[in-house]
């Protein structure tokens, strides 16, 4: 089954509610992912989609544990997170373990060798700088 971006967006919509701000920080990410997938080869389109998108779920859960969020924590509570919603809206074991491991690593050095996760990295650090210029 495919898993259109508007599934999963919709999905990050009700997880962060009235966060607009988050909300549209994963949309300017996912821009950016697909626009650099374009010169790149090898990726699987919905893992993608669901990494720029979800890519930063553990913010949420670290802030009303923690108080705050930083990279590792988002790393620590972000997949099981991703992986509920996921699973809620029937996406597949082995995409939902992949894109899993691309949250969990997204602020760390590469422990996978994903071209997913290279393109997350790279849109997210574009929509990171972008937004300390505001």
């Amino acid at each position: 089954m495919d898993y259109p971006k508007a599934i999963i967006t919709e999905a990050l919509i009700q997880f962060f509610e009235n966060d607009y701000r988050r909300i549209e920080h994963a949309l300017s990410v996912l821009h950016h992912a697909l626009r650099i997938a374009e010169n790149s080869s090898g990726s699987d389109h919905e893992v993608l989609i669901a990494s720029a998108l979800l890519h930063d779920v553990g913010i949420k859960p670290a802030e009303k544990i923690h108080g705050y969020n930083n990279g590792p924590l988002q790393e620590k509570y972000g997949p099981p997170e991703a992986e509920r919603i996921l699973q809620s809206i029937g996406m597949d074991n082995d995409r939902i373990r992949k894109i899993s491991e691309i949250i969990g690593n997204h602020h760390s050095r590469s422990r996978y060798d994903y071209i997913e996760l290279a393109i997350l990295k790279e849109a997210d650090a574009i929509v990171n700088r972008m937004e300390s210029e505001r």
